[in-house]
């Protein structure tokens, strides 16, 4: 039986990079989207081009029961749930001062209840199966803190703790659960940022360049296969030399 991922936010940027990277590695797919169907339907074409089964579902991850409806979709069509990446996530660069409830409600449900909403999801069956592993994409933010981003770093460091708690109590059913925390990557979260602050951060990196999508994705891959069999509950932190 072939093995299967899902990739919440996976139509676009890192989400749409790991998909195609697991495609490669045999998975077949299944993406959430929230907006951009174009882009999805790209990528499960990019994806069946690559041999691989795949299948998108427009569901916003800050609701449980779109979790469990795309969940429930995905064991009827490939029966297991090998991997789940919980990639999802929104930004906003804002005074502190200035970020209204709305604001803050908005962003901790998007990046960290999204990953609440699919594990508890996901894990059941996993669970019974004894196996699996799960990939959380967190952010250098979420490990050391962003001024103008609190909310973003504080839905991003509740990330990590969950990843290591939960990788503590489902090890014993034969599940692995880690994250990733990227640096400055090029995708559509940059779009508010000039030339002049890229060309900044950029400097700022001791590696001298943005990380991309492939990057991040590159890790995804290694964590989610057996030469990552031995490592749970950490905090991968692909980002240049930005965070030492």
């Amino acid at each position: 039986m072939s093995k299967c991922a899902i990739v919440t936010g996976g139509s676009r940027g890192i989400g749409a990079a790991v998909a195609l990277a697991l495609a490669e590695e045999g998975y077949d797919l299944a993406i959430t989207y929230n907006e951009r169907t174009d882009c999805a339907e790209d990528v499960v074409s990019r994806a069946k081009r690559l041999g691989a089964s795949a299948v998108s579902f427009k569901a916003d991850v800050k609701s449980y029961d779109g979790a469990v409806n795309v969940v429930d979709s995905v064991m009827r069509r490939f029966k297991q749930i090998d991997i789940l990446v919980n990639n999802a996530a929104i930004s906003s660069t804002a005074l502190f001062t200035d970020v209204s409830p709305e604001d803050w409600n908005k962003i901790i449900s998007t990046n960290l209840t999204g990953c609440y909403n699919y594990c508890r999801t996901v894990l059941p069956h996993m669970i019974r199966r004894h196996k699996g592993c799960i990939i959380n994409i967190s952010s250098m933010w979420g490990q050391i803190g962003a001024s103008c981003e609190v909310a973003y770093s504080a839905a991003k460091a509740g990330v990590i703790g969950l990843t290591k708690a939960l990788a503590k109590e489902v090890s014993l059913s034969g599940i692995r659960v880690n994250a990733i925390a990227p640096g400055v990557i090029k995708t559509d979260m940059l779009g508010e940022y000039t030339e002049e602050e890229l060309e900044a951060l950029k400097e700022e990196t001791p590696i001298q360049r943005l990380g991309s999508p492939e990057d991040i994705a590159n890790a995804a891959v290694f964590l989610a296969g057996e030469r990552a069999s031995f490592i749970t509950g950490q905090v991968l932190g692909v980002n240049g030399g930005f965070v030492i």
